[in-house]
C-alpha cells in the first residue's frame, strides 16, 4: 500500500530530517505511531523516526541534536522548531528487570528493528515514497480493529511487562479488540506488572481512564486482573471494580479528568482521607491529587449534613442551606460544582428516582416548602438533578465566597479585641464568613465587627 501524510508544519520537517538522512547515504522512515494514527484519521502528534545510520552519523548531519538515548540508539534532532526522535535500527536481548533490555544490537535491516517492536499496528514504517513497510500485517489488524502482538504474544509481554497495560490502553483508546493469542499472554505474564514503576503503570491507566472510552478500559482491567498485581495499592476485589463499572456508566461523558477519577474513587466507595492516600501512593501530580480529594470532600460533608437532619424538622432546610455554604466555603466552589456533576452522573448510571417538582425560590435563597432531601422512610427519594439545581441556587445566591471578600480584616478584629493573632482568629473570620456567605449578616463592617463582639463574648 502507499499513503500520504496529511501536510502540517511538523511532517514537513520530519520529512526534512528524512531527506537529510538519505542524502548522508542512509535509510530512514517514519514509524511506529505517527503511521497507525494517520492510518486511522486521528490526530498525530508526534512523529518517530529510524534509521541505518548511527547515532554518531546522525549527529554529524543535524546540528541541532539532543543525545536522548545514546546506548539504545535515540538522538532527539531539533528541526523547524520541531523535535523528533530518530533511532537506529536495532534488535535487544536480556529483559532481566522486565522493562528495559540488558543488551542493545544495531542492525542493518529495517525489518530486524519491526520486529522487536510490541503490537504489528505499531511495527509499520514508510519513507517519503509512502511505500508501507509492513511485515508483520499491522495494516490488516488496523482495519479489522485488533490488537495483535508481533510474534510470540507471551515473549513481548515477558521483555517489557508494562507492554500488558499499552495492550489495554489501545484496545481502550482505539475501541479495538484484543487478538486471543495476545489475551492468552497477557494472562500468563501478568503477575511480572509487580516489576514496573508505579509512574509508568499510573501513565498508562490515566490514558485509560482520561481517554475515549473509559467503560471499556475498566472492563478489560477487570478481566485481566493487572491492577492488584502491580507495585501500587489496590485496595479493591474484582466485584468491587465490576459495582464500580456499572455506577460510572458516564465516566466517558465528564471532559474534566479530575471529575472522572472522583466518579470512580466515588464509585468504589472510596473516602476522601483513603482517596488522598491512593492518589499519593500512585505518584499523582499534587494538583490533580487536591482537585479529586476535594469533590469527594464535599460529598462527605453533604452526606454528613443530609444524615444530620431529621426530614420534617423545623428549620430542615435553612440547617442543610447553611452546612452546604459551610462545605462550599471550605473546598472551593469549584470543588463543590465537581460534586453536583457527579450526583447527577451517578444518577444517570442507576437511572435514579422520578425528580421531585420545581423548587420556588426564597430571598435567601433557600427553597419556600422543597421536598426533603432527607426523606423519612417510605418517602420518594429527591433526585440528583433536584438536589443539584437546589444547591446550586444556595451556591449563586451566596454574596460572598472567600475569606478575601469579607469586610473586615484580621487586624482589625485583633485591634477591636484587644488580643494577640492567634488560632482564634483565623476560626473567628470564618464564622464571620460563613454568616455573611448565608445571608445572616450584611457584609458590612460596622456590622461585622459587632458580630465578632457578639461571637467573642459568647465564647468567654
Amino acid at each position: 500500500m502507499e499513503w500520504t501524510m496529511a501536510s502540517s508544519g511538523m511532517a514537513e520537517a520530519a520529512g526534512t530530517v528524512i531527506t537529510g538522512l538519505l542524502a548522508g547515504g542512509h535509510e530512514a522512515y517514519f514509524v511506529g505511531g505517527c503511521l497507525r494514527d494517520e492510518l486511522l484519521g486521528r490526530p498525530v502528534h508526534d512523529m518517530d523516526l529510524t534509521t541505518s545510520a548511527l547515532p554518531e552519523e546522525v549527529m554529524a548531519l543535524f546540528p541541532r541534536c539532543v543525545p536522548t538515548g545514546l546506548a539504545h540508539g535515540t538522538v532527539t534532532v531539533l528541526q523547524n522548531g520541531y523535535s523528533f526522535e530518530v533511532t537506529t535500527y536495532r534488535t535487544e536481548s536480556g529483559y532481566a528487570d522486565h522493562r528495559r533490555p540488558e543488551h542493545v544490537f544495531f542492525v542493518s535491516d529495517v525489518k530486524e528493528d519491526l520486529r522487536r517492536r510490541d503490537f504489528t499496528i505499531n511495527a509499520m514504517c514508510s519513507g517519503l515514497n509512502g511505500a508501507l513497510i509492513d511485515p508483520f500485517g499491522g495494516e490488516r489488524d488496523l482495519q479489522l480493529r485488533r490488537i495483535r502482538c508481533v510474534g510470540l504474544a507471551e515473549e513481548r509481554f515477558g521483555e517489557d511487562a508494562l507492554r500488558m497495560l499499552r495492550c489495554v490502553r489501545f484496545a481502550s483508546v482505539l475501541d479495538f479488540a484484543i487478538a486471543k493469542n495476545t489475551w492468552r499472554g497477557l494472562m500468563r505474564q501478568r503477575d511480572k506488572l509487580a516489576h514496573i514503576a508505579v509512574e509508568r503503570v499510573r501513565a498508562e491507566v490515566e490514558c485509560i481512564v482520561e481517554g475515549p472510552h473509559p467503560q471499556r478500559g475498566l472492563a478489560l482491567l477487570l478481566r485481566s486482573g493487572l491492577l492488584p498485581r502491580g507495585k501500587a495499592p489496590f485496595p479493591w476485589t474484582g466485584s468491587d471494580l465490576a459495582a464500580a463499572a456499572a455506577r460510572t456508566a458516564g465516566l466517558g461523558n465528564l471532559q474534566d479528568a479530575r471529575l472522572r477519577w472522583a466518579l470512580l474513587l466515588h464509585a468504589l466507595g472510596s473516602s476522601a482521607a483513603a482517596a488522598d492516600e491512593l492518589l499519593r501512593a500512585w505518584t499523582f501530580p499534587g494538583a490533580t491529587r487536591s482537585s479529586v480529594v476535594a469533590v469527594l470532600r464535599v460529598r462527605e460533608a453533604w452526606d454528613a449534613a443530609l444524615s444530620s437532619v431529621a426530614p420534617d424538622a423545623p428549620g430542615a432546610t435553612e440547617g442543610l442551606r447553611r452546612r452546604w455554604i459551610a462545605a462550599v466555603l471550605a473546598h472551593g466552589q469549584s470543588a463543590a460544582e465537581g460534586w453536583l456533576t457527579l450526583l447527577a452522573a451517578a444518577e444517570d448510571a442507576a437511572a435514579g428516582p422520578v425528580p421531585a417538582p420545581d423548587l420556588a425560590q426564597g430571598s435567601a435563597g433557600a427553597a419556600t416548602a422543597p421536598p426533603a432531601l432527607s426523606p423519612a422512610a417510605g418517602q420518594q427519594p429527591v433526585s440528583a438533578t433536584v438536589q443539584a439545581r437546589l444547591l446550586r441556587s444556595w451556591t449563586a445566591a451566596m454574596p460572598l465566597r472567600s475569606l478575601a471578600e469579607l469586610a473586615v480584616t484580621g487586624h482589625e478584629l485583633a485591634e477591636l479585641l484587644q488580643k494577640r493573632p492567634g488560632p482564634w482568629l483565623g476560626v473567628l473570620l470564618n464564622k464571620l464568613l460563613l454568616a455573611a456567605a448565608a445571608g445572616v449578616i450584611a457584609n458590612d463592617k460596622q456590622l461585622l465587627l459587632q458580630e465578632a463582639q457578639r461571637m467573642d463574648r459568647d465564647e468567654e
